[in-house]
Parts: structure tokens; C-alpha cells; sequence
């Protein structure tokens, strides 16, 4: 004789502890852009995005887009899920010339993006005071204003993404405005 289905309900018990035998999925890599005229700094976060560490500071090229290029094999490389490009507004919050430079340099690397089918979103994020902050950080550290220079912009951006994983942890949603590549 074949045996019938069960027909008794779940056990509460065994569907209540479910989620702590499947670890949750993790946040993935987010980045920090500090987009400058000249240079462009880089942080990145832990997997479970939690902790910002600098990366690099690339060279800026408008004529050959090197600088976007090795972004894209960043965010290939390193599973990248987001990016937090700083947005410059001024101290009362007005855009500059400079905040339209940086929505510009995002909406360019999201076509980029969208070109190389790579699914990592795109936000601006207020980054008032970020260069301010990550220097006066680096001098209470003993980093002399001379050797600054180097390490400015990837300090920003350490700013920038950290400041980023905190509101998307207290919010539980990605901070900033989010940049379509049209």
C-alpha cells in the first residue's frame, strides 16, 4: 500500500527558527566616489557593508576616461552593488558648479554600466564638509597638510561611503538620489 501524503499543518516551532539555519544574504560591496577636477578618490566596504576603508585615488582623464574605466573593472572585481558618488552642495544646500560636474561624472559611469550589463546602482549622496572632515581627521592623526594631497580624496571618500552605510543601516534602504544612465 502506498503511503498517503501528510496532511498536518507545519510545525510553528520548526518554521519559526527557519531563518536562523539560512544565513541572511549579504549587503554586498558598496563604494565611495569623490569625484574632484583633478582626482577622484575611492573607498570601499566590507561585504556585509558595514566598515569603509580607502582604496585609491585616480587621476582624472575627460579626454580618455581612463579614470571611469578602471571604476568599471573595480566594480566587476570587487562584486560591487553599489556606488555613493558625493554630491557638493554648498553649506546652505544650493548646487554649484561643482555638483553639476559630479551628477554629470555619475550619469556617465551609469551608462557605462549599463553598456558593460554590470547591475551595480548608482546613488548621490550629500557630501557637504566631506573634504573638511577627512582632512581635519588626517591632521589630529599627525598626517602633516603637505602629505595630504595624496591621501585626501580617498579619505573623502572613506567619508562619504561611511556616512552612506550609516543612514542605510538606521533607514534600511540605499541613502541619495539614485542615477539612471539615460
Amino acid at each position: 500500500m502506498a503511503e498517503q501524503p501528510s496532511e498536518r499543518a507545519p510545525d510553528p516551532a520548526a518554521t519559526s527558527t527557519e531563518h536562523l539555519r539560512t544565513p541572511a544574504p549579504r549587503a554586498g560591496v558598496r563604494l565611495g566616489v569623490d569625484v574632484g577636477e583633478a582626482r577622484v578618490g575611492l573607498a570601499a566596504s566590507d561585504p556585509d557593508a558595514l566598515i569603509a576603508t580607502p582604496v585609491m585615488t585616480l587621476r582624472r582623464d575627460h579626454n580618455r576616461a581612463s579614470d571611469l574605466k578602471m571604476l568599471l573593472k573595480i566594480v566587476r572585481d570587487r562584486d560591487v552593488r553599489a556606488l555613493y558618488v558625493g554630491l557638493p552642495l554648498s553649506l546652505s544646500g544650493a548646487e554649484t558648479l561643482s555638483t553639476q560636474k559630479a551628477r554629470d561624472y555619475a550619469r556617465k559611469l551609469a551608462q557605462m554600466l549599463d553598456e558593460e550589463q554590470l547591475a551595480a546602482e548608482i546613488y548621490l549622496v550629500d557630501e557637504r564638509l566631506s573634504t573638511v572632515s577627512a582632512a581635519e581627521k588626517m591632521r589630529a592623526s599627525g598626517v602633516a597638510s603637505r602629505d595630504q594631497r595624496d591621501r585626501i580624496d580617498q579619505a573623502a571618500a572613506v567619508e562619504i561611503l561611511a556616512h552612506a552605510l550609516d543612514l542605510r543601516q538606521a533607514w534600511g534602504r540605499e541613502p541619495g538620489a539614485p542615477v539612471s544612465p539615460a
